[in-house]
């Protein structure tokens, strides 16, 4: 018998168990729905609505920052799209390498229309306030008992999938 020591084989993964998150949210901008996953357990459903003054883009991307409330504004005068909308709650920002956050697109609550299941945004997807809620709370970066944070290496956004074609109105 030889005294050299052998280490153990690595561990295997175990199918399923991840230090990585296992959520994801679906935008489908055909049906106007957002869907959250974790694995495929379908955890919400949700009505939005996307972009009508403004496209929604499509793609991957991940959240990089959440604000309990921030103020949006932009559109033009001219065209008579300008909005300037104070605490817009529960707000998430999203991005990719070809969309960059300084293009503010997010999921957020919208307390100025009803009309959820409709194109009506300048780009970002619009839901009801408790819903967007829901979202908020459920999808990461954790905010570790803050109530705005940005995502980080050790603590990354939420997956986001937006595909479809937004409905004309």
């Amino acid at each position: 018998m030889s005294s050299e020591y052998i280490p153990p084989p690595p561990l295997a993964r175990i199918l399923g168990v991840s230090s990585n998150s296992n959520k994801r949210i679906e935008v489908d901008l055909t049906n106007q729905k957002l869907y959250a996953f974790e694995d495929n357990n379908k955890i919400y459903d949700f009505p939005i609505s996307s972009g009508l003054y403004g496209r929604t883009p499509t793609g991957e991307f991940n959240i990089w920052i959440k604000l309990r409330y921030t103020r949006m504004q932009g559109g033009s005068r001219v065209l008579h799209t300008y909005y300037n909308l104070p605490n817009v709650p529960f707000t998430m920002y999203f991005a990719n390498d070809q969309i960059p956050q300084s293009r503010g697109y997010g999921i957020h609550g919208a307390y100025w229309h009803n009309n959820f299941g409709h194109p009506m945004s300048h780009g970002c997807i619009n839901m009801r306030i408790a819903d967007a809620e829901k979202i908020y709370y459920w999808s990461e970066p954790n905010l570790n008992g803050k109530s705005s944070l940005r995502a980080t290496e050790d603590n990354p956004g939420t997956h986001i999938i937006i595909y479809g074609t937004a409905p004309a109105s």
